[in-house]
């Protein structure tokens, strides 16, 4: 598969899951993975535009509609209506999908919502402030980095292109800013970028804007209470025994929407690529997993002190795993990778008044890769898509309730 020729995740180079993290990016999805998604990893996202309140006390996951193709490595979109959009990945054949998809969850459908204007995969897809969709870069069938957006109107159920990037680009983030712009950062084409832009929906143009202290890809962004973005970790060049590599870096750093510009901001205490980054509803940022194969390591970021601090670990190290805030604070984390080539279904909540993880019960089916989680409307979580252990792409998806 296309992931499995990037680095192990992280994203999303070089493999994706982005998580472009949806709660922070106005997106869902993964990786971003993100990403995450943003990513990528997902950190949660659509956290924040969900339901409030406590959950019953036990939870768990049940099979809802499958998918009408098996994908991942796509985008999932939690739109004004209530219904999810999924769009792009990959398939069985490793052949990138232009294929979109809504799930309706009073339903428990999946039905077809046309074709994007390209077929991508390790894209982002970022909710705008008028509804639309915004779907960017990726790989394609013909080009690892793809410079073309395109707009997805749920009014009119059709995809219409929108002004390119200035660098094609996979395995990115992009994150919606207070302003209504998205800033796209990093990922990787014929080499990892630290260059940025912003795309700006009232012109439907992209323009430079400052470069990261440091080129990532499958890194995180996450839009902070201030207003400024958090971008942490990832894949980045480094010094080795050998020379220079690719490998996973620690560095974080932010970016300051009202000066145009990133600056380095505190390390975290563990080197980390296609992780999770979540915005708690106490303003600070948990990252968790991603990194060695063994990594069950969790840290919180203070944006007022400016540093990372470690807290509790997972109950299982895992890569590539989605994360979403829920209602009442809590934040499921769900799959993933383990060493020893294999997959996982678990799943467990981290408390952020605890300081904890704890497990909670086995998804239906295990899944990595680029599977999705978005936060619905009615607090329930939908989990689709990614690879199983064999790689292989799946169509099943099923609901944390």
């Amino acid at each position: 598969m296309l992931n499995s020729l990037c680095s192990v995740f992280v994203e999303v180079t070089v493999r994706i899951i982005l998580v472009v993290s949806v709660g922070a990016t106005g997106c869902s999805s993964g990786r971003g993975l993100g990403i995450g998604a943003t990513g990528g990893a997902t950190s949660s996202t659509a956290g924040a535009n969900g339901a409030a309140g406590a959950m019953p006390p036990e939870w768990i996951f049940v099979p809802t509609g499958s998918m009408t193709v098996a994908r991942y490595d796509h985008t999932a979109t939690l739109l004004p209506s209530g219904k999810v959009l999924i769009a792009g990945g990959g398939d069985e054949q490793s052949s990138t999908l232009a294929s979109a998809e809504l799930y309706d969850q009073t339903s428990g459908t999946f039905t077809p919502a046309g074709s994007m204007t390209a077929a991508r995969t390790s894209h982002t897809a970022t909710l705008l402030p008028s509804g639309k969709v915004l779907i960017a870069g990726g790989v394609g069938n013909d080009s690892f980095g793809l410079t073309s957006a395109e707009l997805y109107d749920p009014g009119a159920g059709t995809f219409t292109t929108t002004g390119s990037m200035s660098l094609g680009r996979a395995y990115h983030t992009a994150t919606l800013l207070d302003d209504g712009k998205v800033l796209i950062t990093g990922g990787d084409a014929t080499a990892l970028l630290a260059s940025a832009e912003l795309y700006d929906p009232a012109t439907g143009t992209f323009t430079a804007t400052g470069n990261m202290t440091m080129a990532t890809s499958g890194h995180t962004a996450t839009l902070l209470g201030n207003g400024k973005v958090l971008i942490a970790g990832g894949d980045g060049n480094v010094l080795t025994a050998g020379g220079s590599g690719v490998a996973a870096v620690a560095s974080a750093e932010l970016y300051d929407p009202a000066t145009g510009t990133f600056t380095a901001t505190g390390t975290m205490t563990v080197a980390r690529e296609f992780h999770t980054a979540t915005l708690l509803k106490n303003g600070k940022v948990l990252i968790a997993g991603g990194g060695a194969y063994e990594n069950a390591t969790a840290e919180l970021y203070d944006p007022a002190a400016g540093v990372f601090t470690a807290t509790g670990r997972t109950t299982v190290a895992r890569e590539y795993p989605t994360a979403t805030q829920l209602g009442n604070g809590k934040v499921l984390i769900a799959g993933g990778w383990k060493m020893g080539n294999r997959a996982l279904a678990s799943a467990e909540l981290y408390d952020p008044d605890a300081g904890a993880f704890a497990g909670t019960g086995n998804m239906t089916v295990a899944r990595w890769d680029g599977q999705t989680a978005t936060l619905l409307p009615t607090g329930m979580v939908l989990i689709a898509g990614g690879s199983d252990s064999n790689q292989y792409p799946l169509s099943s998806a099923e609901l944390y309730k």
